[in-house]
Order: structure tokens, then C-alpha cells, then sequence
């Protein structure tokens, strides 16, 4: 089970798979003129006079940096009837400037022996690029050209649209689990600000227009809505005159405030049952509406990360040995919570079916394990594993030039405190038993969750 993670979508920019980036905790930047520095990761940071935060993350291990834009901007801050347009205009990203023709960044990155790409998430969209060294200079100057030059038109745009329609029922409508995990979601949600899937509707993506790119651009892109990381071979000294050269005159713009909406009470559990010649065996899986760092009681949010450690992080967890080595119910079983979203987050419980096994069999198994956590607790000895585990991992997190700047970068873009990367593996190990079962007793209410289960349908 990962540290730090944020609730993850469908993101990158030409095939956008699922996967979880590091969930988060950040830092907030002052305007102060001397850089701050974060010691778990060796980060130093300014902030430009246009509000454009800066972070820079010194590993000279290599002559190579990872550069990192981040946009507050996300999916959740889709208008309404315009789901998808924020991960449109991330396609969109690469069409070109009045300097930079369309395709001319990816080419440039790729012609100096760099990789680029991005991703959109619910609170965020990110733009990333891995070069050489002595190529920083040519990277910012890329990222700041497109931060509010961008050349958008119908010749541009109509063909991009076909091309996130199709990944779409890529990456969506032909995969059965993707599919029923979006109407779960929006299930969960059922006000939330999340209850949008990040690519869109495929009715209200059909109707993206130029107009509505735009007005998503010139609404969120700007220096003081975004954050700079670059994390490599470059102090913070050696960044910053290249950052003011390069962003400095990009003007900041007035930001709107951010909108997240409540969730309603919820009066009853939600079940569907989902048939796809696609799936190749049963599965199951619930969510349950959480608390996050920023929505609802956020003083439940560590107790449940290690609630989700003790229950699905790997082959020692309760999951996991009870359905898969004890019972042999399930082939795989586990649990999930991204505490990092602006709004309300979810607390997942899965599993895949052994061949031969009852759905409602191993249904009842999971429910099992869940109310005797609810009833009884767990052990301090789990508690003190599970912390172990979790605390141990944050000295692989610095490992990789992207892995640190994916942490400080969406810490940032959603307003986190650089207490709360520095102070995470302490605030996790204060984490009891009594706080977990509380949370447990608050979090696994029947009312507020929603169950999906998918099944093979075999054709004759």
C-alpha cells in the first residue's frame, strides 16, 4: 500500500491508463525572499511576484531533472453540463502557440532525448517533462510559453475530440471493471463535486466546443493558480533567475474561487450488478463514503490510512490472508483511501473471486472481517505493523526524480502544509487502535456506501 496517494482517474495525455500517484502531503509557499527548506525531501522553494510557487528538489545523483507544472484545476472543476473539459484541454496543451507550432513540444522534448506527458485528476492537471541537465532552460521556456499563449481553433480542437472520445471507449466503455467503477462512483457521490468521471460523459464531451476550451484556459491557467517543481540536477540558486526569466513576465490573472459541493445524507446502500463477456472472473468491491484531509471529520483521515494498511496492504493483511490464503474465497483482496482530495474521499474494499466461488460467499467473508473490525477493533500489534510498514516506505519515495516532485507538486496544488510532509510519519505513528475503530464505526456505515459486483457473461 502506498503513502501519500490521491484519488486517481484516467489520466495521461495520449493513453490515459489508471493509476495512483503518490497521495499527498504538501507544502504552502510563502512570498518570503529567502527559500524555505523541507528535509524529508531536501526541498527548497520561492515564489515568483506573479504567485507562481516554485519547489525545487536537489538530487545530483544524475545529470537529469524532471520539470513539473501543476494547474489547480481539475475535473471537479468542470462546469456543469461540460464533463471532460478539463482533461480535454490538457490534450489540448500540446496543439501549440503563436511561437510553438501544434505537436512542435513533444517533438522538441523528444528531439533532445527527453519524455513528456501529463495527467488530469479530480483537483489538478499536471504537465511533466524528463530531460538532461543542460536542457532545463529549453523545458521552462516550453512550459511558459503555453501557460497563457496557447492557439486554439476548430481545426485544432475537432480532431482532439475524436481522439478522447475513443480513448474513452478505450479506456472505459470496452473495460467492464473501468466501466462499473465509474457508475459506482457516481453512485457515491451523489452531489460531491466528484460525481463526474474525469474523461467526461460521452454525451457532454460530443459537445465540446472551442469556446468552452478557452474559457476553461483563461479561467484556471496562470502563474498564481499553478505550481513549478523541478526536481534533479539544480538547486534552488541555479532555478530561480531561469524561472523569473522565463515565467516572471507571465502576468498572474484573477482566480475564481473554487467550488466543491457537499454531500447529502445518505438513506440507503446502493448495489449494482454488472454482466460483461468481457470479465474474465467475478469481483466485488465497495466503497463507502470518508472523510478527507479538507471535507468531514479530517481528524479521521490518518486512522483511516492505517485501517486501510491493516486490511489490504499486501499479502500480511487481514484481507488478503483471511480470503486468500486461510478461506481461498479470492485470487486477490484489498483495501483503499486517498485522503488527498478537496472535497469528501472514499474508502474502498475489493476482492476478485476464485473460480468456482460464490459472489455472495465471499461477500459475506469480507462483511465478516469488516464488523468484527467495527465490533472488536484491532490489535496494537497490527497497529504497530502497519505504522512500521507505512513509516518504512517514506524513505523509498525519494528514490526517483519523479516520485518526490509528484508528492511536493499535488501537495501543493492542493494547498498542504509543508507540516504535513515533514510531520506524516510522525502523526501516522500516534495513530491507536481506539482511534482506528472509531474511525471504523464511523466510515463503514451500510447507508453511505455502494457495492458493485461484476460478473462473466458467457455467449453461446
Amino acid at each position: 500500500m502506498s503513502i501519500f496517494r490521491v484519488r486517481s482517474g484516467p489520466r495521461t495525455r495520449c493513453s490515459r491508463g489508471f493509476f495512483s500517484t503518490f497521495a499527498l502531503a504538501g507544502f504552502l509557499f510563502s512570498a518570503a525572499t529567502a527559500p524555505t527548506t523541507a528535509q524529508q525531501f531536501d526541498t527548497e522553494s520561492f515564489t515568483l511576484a506573479n504567485g507562481l510557487q516554485v519547489a525545487v528538489l536537489p538530487n545530483h545523483r544524475t545529470a537529469a531533472v524532471t520539470v513539473m507544472v501543476w494547474y489547480k484545476a481539475g475535473a471537479a472543476d468542470d462546469p456543469r453540463g461540460k464533463s471532460g473539459i478539463a482533461h480535454f484541454l490538457e490534450h489540448l496543451m500540446f496543439k501549440g502557440t503563436k511561437s510553438v507550432p501544434p505537436g512542435g513540444f513533444a517533438a522538441q522534448i523528444a528531439r533532445n532525448g527527453g519524455r513528456d506527458n501529463a495527467f488530469t485528476a479530480e483537483d489538478y492537471t499536471a504537465f511533466y517533462e524528463t530531460v538532461a541537465r543542460d536542457r532545463l532552460d529549453m523545458v521552462l521556456k516550453l512550459e511558459a510559453d503555453r501557460m497563457t499563449g496557447l492557439v486554439i481553433d476548430d481545426d485544432v480542437l475537432l480532431p482532439e475530440r475524436k481522439v478522447i472520445l475513443e480513448e474513452r471507449r478505450m479506456r472505459i466503455d470496452n473495460a467492464p471493471s473501468a466501466l462499473l467503477t465509474e457508475q459506482l462512483t457516481a453512485s457515491l457521490f451523489l452531489n460531491a463535486s466528484y460525481h463526474n468521471p474525469t474523461i467526461g460523459w460521452e454525451s457532454e464531451m460530443h459537445s465540446l466546443r472551442t469556446e468552452d476550451a478557452l474559457a476553461f484556459y483563461r479561467r484556471w491557467y496562470a502563474p498564481n493558480n499553478a505550481v513549478l517543481v523541478v526536481a534533479g540536477d539544480v538547486t534552488a540558486a541555479e532555478l530561480r533567475p531561469m524561472a523569473e526569466r522565463y515565467f516572471g513576465p507571465v502576468p498572474a490573472r484573477e482566480i475564481p474561487a473554487r467550488l466543491r459541493l457537499e454531500e447529502p445524507p445518505h438513506h440507503a446502500a446502493l448495489r449494482m450488478e454488472m454482466k460483461s463477456a468481457r470479465a474474465a472472473q467475478p469481483s466485488w468491491r465497495r466503497y463507502y463514503l470518508a472523510p478527507s484531509h479538507f471535507s468531514g471529520d479530517t481528524q479521521q483521515a490518518y486512522p483511516l490510512e492505517v485501517l486501510a494498511e491493516i486490511l489490504g496492504g499486501g499479502e500480511s493483511s487481514r484481507l488478503y490472508r483471511t480470503l486468500v490464503l486461510k478461506q481461498r474465497l479470492a485470487t486477490s483482496a484489498g483495501a483503499d483511501y486517498a485522503p488527498g482530495a478537496l472535497g469528501p474521499a472514499s474508502f474502498a474494499v475489493y476482492a476478485g473471486a476464485r473460480p468456482g466461488v460464490a459472489i455472495a460467499d465471499l461477500e459475506a467473508a469480507i462483511d465478516a472481517e469488516l464488523h468484527g473490525i467495527v465490533e472488536n477493533g484491532v490489535t496494537d500489534e497490527e497497529v504497530r505493523r502497519a505504522e512500521s510498514r507505512m513509516q518504512s516506505a517514506t524513505i523509498y519515495a525519494r528514490d526517483s526524480l519523479s516520485g518526490p516532485a509528484n508528492i511536493v507538486g499535488a501537495a501543493l496544488a492542493l494547498g498542504r502544509t509543508i507540516d504535513d510532509v515533514t510531520q506524516w510519519p510522525e502523526r501516522i505513528g500516534k495513530v491507536t487502535a481506539a482511534e482506528i475503530q472509531a474511525a471504523a464505526r464511523a466510515v463503514l456505515v451500510e447507508r453511505n456506501s455502494a457495492t458493485g459486483i461484476l460478473l462473466p457473461e458467457h455467449t453461446s
